[in-house]
């Protein structure tokens, strides 16, 4: 079963997202081809914005589209960007990354959007051909791209964990320290804030 990604990002982009919106479904060559027709030709030498939604559908949106606004808020299977390239008369995948600060997907969301590229009968690479590694700092909160293997918080340098741990919720620093000062000095426990 893959892995759902709920939205990490900045609450005030969520809240732009409009009731209905979602980016535009691509089932098929056809679809693909129709969509890339009325995208500005510069448009089209960039990257686009997509998602895989829960259902394991394609959806695609221009660049500077928000990752939240393209899945309509809704949680994804994958998420990051997508550029084509002509191959004779159709459209092929060329160029394919998990670049989703909104999302911050893991590498192994390959599998779901390897599975929605293949169901739209589209030419694809087999791997994302540019791969960003997330983590989630654990003593600070902030979300972290890896870069050559350094585990460490770009924050507070904490080192980061193995795993993807993206996905927790974000908390207030402030407030767990608040929580832990609350604690009674006599037995070291106390209420739940």
């Amino acid at each position: 079963m893959n892995r759902h990604y709920h939205y990490v990002g900045p609450a005030e982009i969520r809240e732009q997202v409009r009731p209905g919106s979602r980016g535009f479904l691509i089932t098929s060559r056809d679809d693909l081809d129709a969509w890339l027709k009325v995208q500005a030709e510069e448009e089209r030498e960039d990257p686009f914005t997509f998602v895989i939604d829960v259902r394991g559908m394609l959806l695609l949106a221009p660049r500077r589209s928000e990752h939240v606004a393209c899945a309509g808020g809704d949680p994804v299977l994958g998420a990051g960007e997508i550029a084509f390239t002509r191959d004779g008369d159709r459209w092929s995948v060329h160029e394919i990354s998990n670049q989703s600060t909104g999302y911050c997907p893991d590498v192994t969301s390959w599998t779901a959007v390897e599975a929605a590229l293949d169901r739209a009968g589209l030419t694809r690479p087999h791997a994302f051909t540019y791969v960003i590694v997330f983590r989630r700092c654990p003593r600070c909160h902030q979300r972290n791209i890896v870069k050559d293997g350094h585990f460490v918080c770009a924050v507070c340098e904490a080192p980061l964990p193995d795993a993807w741990n993206v996905d927790r919720p974000d908390e207030d620093p402030a407030a767990t320290r608040v929580r832990r000062e609350r604690r009674s000095p006599r037995t070291g426990r106390g209420r739940p804030t």
